[in-house]
């Protein structure tokens, strides 16, 4: 690859700067025929600039809710179209993927959670999918319309999966590492997970230290992993002000940043902010975005 034109980048490349893999990326092209890349002799795919300007309109657009079927009428027409042509496909998913659930159908369950991963950037299908997915489940089991077995069923299915696709990403070995990890008493570790694979598309490296882990314990690890920055997780079941006084001894312990996630980061914001951490929110696009520049200001 060494011989290639400056102005030509290999797929792995283009994933890192987009946060598109590369699986969707060839399906983008087979499929949709979106983005036309050239080929080495030996069949190796190579970007242009204009080629990965092209995927982050494509990003932009499906985060504006375009189908991915639309997407090459609305970049021929450099515009948004006024109506949608066809049923949200989001909302197809969702109820898809819920239907298998409700079942606890393995296959079908997994056959549509491949074709989202396929087709869609996995930033995208967290914010469009999983998190509503997981939010009507929550839902469910608190109204008694579901049930703890299908909310537990799914959080295993998501885990594995998340799991396995984050241990099979390649990892820049240059990206800037990460130490994350669920506050104590946070014993659902899917929202740092996805937090974890967002990140890695965007070129982080992570440390995982999983579930409801003593705050005392990280100080060390984060030096012991030559972390650049904490990141906790909590959700909304977290009460944070037990948390506070441990908190604002591993900001004042340690000379990087302390970063809290997750629903409850928002519910206790001025409390955060307050120790010396810094509140993240629930959204984990602008969460990275937030991270990566707070480390920029640091060099």
């Amino acid at each position: 690859m060494q011989d290639e034109p400056q102005n030509l980048f290999p797929i792995r490349t283009v994933a890192s700067l987009t946060g598109v893999n590369a699986i969707t990326l060839r399906a983008w092209e087979k499929r949709y025929g979106l983005i036309k890349p050239t080929r080495t002799p030996k069949g190796h795919r190579l970007y242009t600039q204009e080629n990965i300007d092209t995927i982050n309109e494509i990003v932009n657009l499906l985060a504006k809710g375009i189908p991915i079927s639309q997407a090459s009428h609305s970049l021929k027409e450099h515009q948004i179209p006024d109506t949608i042509n066809e049923s949200d496909p989001w909302r197809v998913f969702l109820n898809k993927m819920l239907s298998t659930i409700r079942s606890f159908n393995e296959d079908a369950l997994n056959s549509t959670y491949n074709e989202v991963l396929a087709l869609y950037p996995l930033e995208i299908a967290i914010q469009k999918l999983i998190i509503p997915l997981l939010t009507e489940l929550g839902r469910r089991w608190e109204t008694k319309e579901g049930s703890v077995a299908e909310e537990h069923y799914f959080s295993v299915f998501l885990r594995n999966k998340l799991g396995a696709r984050f241990h099979h990403g390649t990892p820049n070995i240059d990206g800037r590492r990460l130490l994350a990890a669920c506050l104590p008493g946070e014993d659902h570790e899917n929202g740092l997970l996805l937090f974890a694979l967002s990140a890695q598309s965007r070129g982080f490296r992570l440390t995982i230290l999983g579930a409801n882990m003593p705050i005392e314990e990280i100080a060390i690890a984060a030096v012991r992993s030559e972390s650049e920055a904490i990141v906790l997780s909590g959700s909304n079941r977290i009460n944070i002000k037990a948390l506070l006084k441990p908190i604002e001894n591993l900001a004042k312990s340690t000379d990087i940043p302390v970063f809290i996630g997750g629903k409850a980061s928002s519910i206790y914001f001025d409390d955060i902010v307050r120790i010396g951490a810094t509140p993240l929110g629930d959204d984990i696009t602008q969460a990275i975005k937030l991270i990566n520049n707070t480390l920029e200001g640091k060099k």
